[in-house]
């Protein structure tokens, strides 16, 4: 007797699924912010390319599109990678147990639903940026509360996470100074919720991370590689980066040097001991690439401050600044947001094609941004170097949003 039987199915690839972002912090917060990236550079690449060639008409604003622009980096788009990867890393360093979805999900949902609402205010509808703000307030409140109970609970002192939170705290400040402006203060308020953004959250963020962890993968990566991470230089580095936000504020431009020359000494110095003397995989030579940017950076500003006390002249305009946050912060978030990509989710600690396409042209589109301020026609530069951030990013945020949708390959949970 003949019997016929069905052919086994063949194993596939997972389906992506919007329910495995709520299994890890990072898969929840990293896909908000690999939307948020591209959401927010596509309409300011829309507004700058409107306003140098024409050809539609964006909706007029209430406030400076350059200052919505800085507010959703410094803000919203950042800051979702931030909060992934400390919301993972908090409980670890402290010895405490992971945090759960429904501690992480409010924070996810008002950050990516704040931006949404903001993004729709730019395009016409009226009450979305105080929406917005409301909703992003809400979401970084609620997990400064969870990161704060993780410090009340701790036994010890971890100083990398207590810094962490200073910086997060001064955030919440700038975020809530940006509210206060929209909703009638003085324009002095955005105007120090933009530099509160850049120098009082997003740096000391990074260096922490940085100093805590770069010497670590180094070490792990490289035979023979000396650790290099005294807590002197993260406490010196602080007060020296308040101090250049408080002469940011006081508009004392010449004095910037005060705070940026012994930055630029202690950034370089840092990048010269944590370098690795030997040979490196690439998924750690990219962040001590991406570091470099820091000297270039402080050096950009003092060549800027003391220009400016000699003669008046702000020969750079804001060259120095996009050397941060392209060039700095830029570079350690394709960097960072791989390697934590793909070591959570099972796939081997290596820089993929994709990963250093985005990398190499994050590079020149720094560059870019920088030489806009001094070439001819800055508008067009500055438009262009927008597109090529959109370019430059979107192959590598549609594979890392595809990573968080899918579960693990090694099978293991997160």
């Amino acid at each position: 007797m003949h019997i016929e039987t069905a052919p086994l199915p063949r194993p596939g690839r997972p389906r992506p699924s919007p329910a495995w972002l709520a299994q890890a912090p990072h898969r929840l917060m990293f896909f908000i912010g690999a939307a948020n990236v591209l959401l927010a550079m596509l309409w300011w690449a829309l507004w700058l390319v409107s306003a140098r060639w024409g050809g539609w008409s964006m909706p007029e604003l209430a406030i400076p599109a350059g200052w919505l622009h800085a507010f959703l980096m410094q803000y919203l788009v950042l800051p979702s990678f931030v909060f992934g990867f400390l919301l993972t890393v908090f409980p670890r360093w402290m010895g405490l147990p992971d945090l759960q979805r429904r501690h992480y999900l409010p924070v996810g949902a008002n950050l990516m639903g704040g931006q949404l609402a903001i993004l729709l205010g730019a395009s016409g509808w009226a009450a979305g940026l105080t929406v917005g703000l409301w909703m992003a307030l809400a979401g970084w409140t609620t997990a400064l509360v969870l990161l704060g109970r993780l410090l009340a609970d701790e036994r010890g002192r971890t100083w990398h996470a207590r810094s962490c939170f200073a910086a997060l705290v001064l955030g919440w400040l700038g975020l809530a100074m940006f509210l206060a402006f929209v909703l009638g203060a003085s324009p002095l308020w955005a105007f120090a919720s933009i530099k509160l953004g850049g120098f009082g959250l997003l740096l000391p963020v990074y260096l922490t991370v940085a100093h805590r962890m770069f010497p670590f993968f180094a070490g792990n990566a490289v035979p023979g590689y000396r650790p290099w991470r005294p807590m002197a230089w993260l406490a010196a580095v602080w007060p020296l980066a308040l101090a250049h936000l408080a002469l940011e504020l006081l508009h004392a431009y010449a004095w910037l040097w005060l705070a940026d020359a012994p930055l630029l000494v202690l950034t370089g110095h840092a990048v010269w001991r944590w370098w690795p003397r030997g040979r490196m995989p690439g998924l750690l030579a990219v962040l001590f690439v991406g570091t470099a940017w820091l000297p270039v950076t402080f050096g950009l500003y003092l060549v800027q401050s003391v220009t400016y006390a000699l003669d008046g002249g702000f020969i750079l305009g804001r060259a120095p600044m996009h050397a941060l946050f392209i060039g700095f912060f830029g570079s350690l978030l394709v960097a960072m947001v791989t390697r934590v990509t793909q070591g959570h989710s099972g796939r081997p600690l290596r820089m993929h094609g994709i990963a250093w396409f985005a990398f190499v042209a994050i590079q020149l589109v720094a560059t870019l941004r920088i030489l806009a301020d001094v070439l001819p026609d800055p508008g067009m530069w500055q438009a262009l170097a927008a597109i090529g951030w959109l370019l430059a990013l979107s192959p590598w945020v549609a594979r890392i949003g595809h990573i968080y949708l899918t579960p693990r390959r090694d099978g293991r949970p997160g």
